[in-house]
Order: structure tokens, then sequence, then C-alpha cells
């Protein structure tokens, strides 16, 4: 009889899995990346990898989701008190908790855009694609929305308009990005750019 293994081990188990995957679509781009790139970079079996990820599309959507999930660890109203403020709390949205604009992007990027590009037409991918959007979408107007209720923001545009701008100008970017580098289109001032027009749109109150 094979040994138990503990919850807490398990999980920490497709930690480990998730971070070795997350190298290896770094590496090589979702396209050529495999699942034995993924066993060979976590020095597991291939039972030992398939035990938590059927495919390499189960193992990339999981990396994602916990990647967008980091942003916001609980409740937004706790992720505001953690960032000081409703305008900190979305700057970290799309800035981490530097909250400065630079010429990084991250670095999954590359193999995001081959994944929901390649794939548009595929119902799996079209399914994920929306429900990121709207998770990525909801976090970030009600943001704005708290920001409203604290006296931070008098938004001149609907919230819900905003939100999506952020989004439209950061998926933008990062395809821009991916092809072209910091350099060509100016990452770190068009992040700028964008910070001094989501101030004039939410009329922050500094």
């Amino acid at each position: 009889m094979s040994p138990k293994v503990s919850p807490a081990h398990k999980q920490q188990r497709r930690i480990n899995l998730l971070k070795a995957a997350e190298e290896v679509f770094i590496e090589h781009g979702f396209e050529k990346a495999t699942m034995k790139h993924v066993m060979d970079a976590a020095e597991v079996s291939r039972g030992g990898l398939y035990q938590y990820f059927s495919n390499k599309e189960d193992l990339f959507e999981a990396l994602i989701e916990e990647k967008q999930d980091e942003v916001i660890n609980g409740s937004v109203e706790n992720f505001i008190q953690q960032q000081g403020s409703c305008w900190n709390a979305l700057l970290a949205t799309f800035l981490g908790d530097e909250k400065q604009p630079n010429d990084k992007m991250d670095p999954l990027t590359p193999s995001k855009l081959e994944y929901f590009i390649t794939g548009r037409n595929e119902k799996r991918r079209q399914d994920h694609a929306k429900q990121r959007f709207q998770k990525g979408y909801m976090i970030t107007q009600r943001i704005i929305e708290e920001g409203v209720k604290a006296g931070e923001f008098s938004p001149r545009f609907d919230s819900g308009v905003i939100a999506k701008s952020i989004i439209s100008h950061i998926d933008g970017m990062a395809i821009d990005h991916a092809i072209l580098g910091s350099e060509t289109i100016q990452l770190k001032e068009q992040t700028e750019l964008l910070i001094e027009h989501l101030k004039w749109s939410l009329d922050l109150k500094e």
C-alpha cells in the first residue's frame, strides 16, 4: 500500500510544479513548451506531473490563474487596506506592489499571447479568456467604486468604461512589447501617460 500524502504536501507539490512550469513557459513559450520540459525542470516522473495536470493547457491555465490571484489575495477591501488607498490599489493591479512605471513586462506575457491568440477560435480558450477578463474587470471596477465611496475619485466617465480602458491599454502594450520590445514602444513612458490619464479620468483627489 502506498503511503498517504497529506493535503499540505500535495499543495506544496503543486506549487513546485507550477514554479517549474513558469520557468519552462518563460524559456520556451507556450507553443514550444512540452510536458516533458516541465517534468525535467521539476525533476518528477510522468505520473508525478499528470497526477495534477492532465495536459499542457490545464497546466498553463492553472499557472496564469495563480498569477492573476496573486494580485489580490482575499477581498477587494482587504487589498485596498493593504495598499493604503484605492489609488494605490488600482496602480498595484497593473504595476505590482512597487506601483512605479518601468520598462519591464510580465515575462509570461509572450506565452499568454500565444495561448490566447493562436487558440482564439477554440471554445475552451475563448471561455478562459472571457473569465480572466471578467475577473480583472470586476476587481478593477470595484476598486474604482470603493474609491468613489471613499472620496478619492470623482470619475468623469462610467467606472466600468474606465476599468475596461485600463485592461485594453495594458493588453495592447503587452502585445507590442512581446513583438517590439520596451525601448521601441517606450513602455515606461506609455505607462506614465496611462497613469496621468487615469488621474484625469478619475479626477483623483491628491
